[in-house]
């Protein structure tokens, strides 16, 4: 199948559109609240470099296999895989990989919008000024105050999904495309002015060596943390990528592309934390990774250094923004998948589902509060119970969905695009996706995608699961 006609829902203007839209994915809510504090803990520059050399070998070969699935197959993920794997000679049951990564997806999204959402309250309490000042215990108090409060996260949750609704319901090249050109850039810029004000602080340089102290004592702890980031910060295994290299041009180089994509989404992270620790450090805080940084030390921080109003302003249109951009992502799989499958319009394939995330989502805004009691998965001394209330142990609604998706359905959807791509695919297809031209590195990428990239999966897989 020759990959150089369009896919029916449009396709981006050139390789830097695809570009944007990759990082805008792959760049989310964990590049500013855990990479950045992961690598402080796990020794700085080693752990930088150690994580690069996991990107090189599970992230960027995984996303090389999407990428030349979508733009091979020219379709929704699901119906790529069917249509390449039929012409391979293969079971089209390998599809069901694509189907499980459009679920996981819309799952992720169900309750990625109701976290980003959060981000939108504080825009509003920050400009607002209510964390002028303020104390450790009322940082607490106030984050404590959004999560106990259904009705509040509903409105924020339900004002998220209507703006990821709306980018996507406009189309690849009018709502996609035409969002991402401003998203990432105002991304981008909103990051450096973050940067430079932390020159200001007075803290830069301890921010820096919180960072970048080379401690390489600590890699060990850490290698299967950079090896499980490696895979999920670049958001492969749910077919985000396949469908975004489903509209990408066929002169493009793959390869470079996704080099690119690599570097920059660790790029963002590394920025983000040198921007935010030395703001953390100014306010006499200790750093941390987590929801915490973010929604409660951060705010104190914000709340007790010179123009921190201001600064916090930006710093949560920034977490908006990149949330945003992965949200949307999330979404477009399944909406190209029911537009081929139904024929319907877009926009109400979009309403559709977006109606059917937000519904799901509700059940994670309720494990905050009315449902924190209610823990799914329990193994009592009476047996196995799949939902009981008030037990010890087991998971709340959102807890199960994060488990499911980040855990099992993710690393599962990885590896098979990866043996999709590396085994299914004939050596000849590979080729002509990627355009390698020197042999050595052909095989080398072939090498990384076949056997290098599954064991990666595997032990990540593995690793999950035992937590």
């Amino acid at each position: 199948m020759a990959s150089d006609n369009v896919s029916i829902h449009g396709a981006w203007a050139s390789r830097w559109v695809f570009i944007l839209a990759a990082t805008g994915s792959a760049v989310g809510l964990g590049n500013i609240w855990k990479f950045p504090y992961m690598t402080g803990v796990y020794g700085g520059g080693a752990f930088v470099v150690m994580y690069l050399f996991c990107i090189a070998l599970v992230g960027v070969p995984i996303m090389l296999a999407e990428t030349l699935i979508g733009r091979r197959g020219r379709q929704s993920p699901v119906n790529s895989m069917k249509s390449l794997a039929i012409e391979a000679g293969a079971s089209k049951g390998w599809s069901l990989a694509a189907l499980g990564g459009m679920v996981a997806a819309l799952l992720i999204l169900s309750f990625y919008s109701v976290v980003a959402g959060w981000s939108l309250d504080y825009i509003l309490s920050m400009g607002r000024g209510d964390f002028t000042g303020i104390t450790a215990e009322g940082a607490g108090a106030a984050f404590g105050g959004l999560t106990a409060d259904p009705w509040r996260l509903t409105l924020w949750h339900s004002l998220f999904m209507l703006i990821t609704a709306f980018v996507i319901a406009k189309g690849v090249v009018a709502g996609l495309e035409r969002s991402l050109r401003i998203m990432m850039p105002l991304l981008f810029v909103l990051l450096l002015v973050l940067l430079g004000y932390s020159f200001t602080t007075g803290h830069f340089r301890e921010g820096f060596d919180f960072l970048f102290h080379f401690d390489a004592s600590k890699v060990q702890g850490g290698i299967l943390a950079a090896m499980g980031h490696a895979f999920f910060t670049l958001s492969v295994g749910v077919g985000s990528i396949m469908v975004y290299g489903a509209y990408m041009p066929k002169k493009a180089s793959i390869g470079a592309t996704v080099l690119t994509v690599g570097l920059l989404d660790t790029l963002v992270a590394l920025t983000a934390g040198l921007a935010l620790f030395p703001i953390v450090f100014a306010a006499g805080l200790e750093p941390g990774g987590g929801p915490g940084l973010m929604f409660v030390t951060l705010p104190i921080a914000f709340g007790n250094i010179a123009f921190g109003q201001v600064m916090g302003l930006i710093f949560f249109v920034l977490v908006a923004v990149a949330a945003w951009s992965s949200s949307i992502s999330m979404l477009e799989p399944a909406v190209a998948y029911f537009v081929e499958k139904s024929g319907r319009s877009r926009a109400l394939v979009t309403a559709v589902l977006a109606l059917l995330c937000w519904l799901v989502g509700m059940g994670t805004v309720l494990s905050f509060n009315v449902w924190a009691e209610a823990k799914f998965f329990v193994f009592a001394d009476d047996g196995f119970h799949l939902l009981q209330w008030g037990a010890e142990g087991g998971k709340t609604f959102f807890d199960s969905i994060d488990y499911l998706t980040s855990r099992i359905l993710l690393p599962l959807g990885g590896l098979a695009f990866a043996l999709f791509a590396g085994w299914v695919l004939s050596r000849e297809s590979v080729r002509d996706e990627l355009a390698i031209k020197s042999p050595l590195l052909f095989n080398l990428a072939l090498w990384l995608i076949r056997v290098v990239a599954p064991i990666g999966v595997l032990i990540v897989f593995i690793a999950e699961l035992s937590k």
